[in-house]
């Protein structure tokens, strides 16, 4: 039986983000962890979360290739995904299905406002970047 609170898969190799992560939301939303690709795809399919937050640096199959593998199923692919890593990827983010991309390092607003933009429907994707590699973010319909 799902939780009553909203679920967010993050897959995540970094101990430290890991734990940054948990600590802003924990509070709001259900918080499950992996760390590696093939995981991440793996309890998407079976959990179906709510949010999908991915870094791309991932052992056994890179948050790119988690992506495309998502966005690609009918079963998953309205999953809203974040991309949330140190590399410059805003393009190659957005361009595997990502609806929304942020750069690392973690800024707790930032990250929040897009958590709960995805949650609510809102992609940033198609929009022009604004400060720190972070997009205006639009409603799609």
């Amino acid at each position: 039986m799902k939780s009553a609170k909203k679920t967010v898969l993050i897959a995540e190799g970094d101990r430290f983000a890991m734990e940054l992560e948990r600590e802003l939301l924990e509070r709001d939303f259900a918080v499950e962890f992996v760390d590696d690709g093939l995981a991440a795809l793996e309890r998407a399919r079976t959990r179906r979360p709510d949010l999908i937050i991915l870094e791309i640096l991932l052992s056994r199959m890179d948050g790119l290739q988690v992506c495309r593998a998502l966005k690609s199923d009918p079963a998953t692919q309205d999953i809203p995904i974040l991309i949330f890593t140190s590399l410059l990827a805003r393009e190659r983010a957005l361009q595997a299905g990502a609806d929304a991309f942020l750069r690392k390092p973690l800024d707790p607003d930032e990250f929040l406002t897009t958590v709960r933009r995805l949650m609510q429907g809102v992609s940033q994707r198609d929009s022009p970047p604004s400060r720190n590699g972070v997009v205006e973010i639009e409603r799609t319909v």
